[in-house]
């Protein structure tokens, strides 16, 4: 892993506070929407936000 600046890490956090959210909202809406195939695809985007935040929080050294 190649060092990150200190601005590299200032994007990164906001990109992972992104996903995170993006990642709950997508959870909520699947949780709630009536239309099956609906709530199957807010659960499909709430995972692939939830891996994207997985990738980005280990590029900057977490253990997730």
């Amino acid at each position: 892993m190649t060092n990150l600046t200190a601005k590299d890490l200032d994007v990164l956090c906001h990109i992972l506070t992104g996903e995170e959210m993006a990642c709950k909202k997508a959870r909520v809406y699947a949780n709630t929407l009536t239309d099956a195939a609906l709530a199957e695809e807010m659960e499909r985007i709430a995972n692939a936000h939830a891996e994207r935040f997985g990738a980005l929080y280990r590029m900057i050294g977490g253990v997730k």
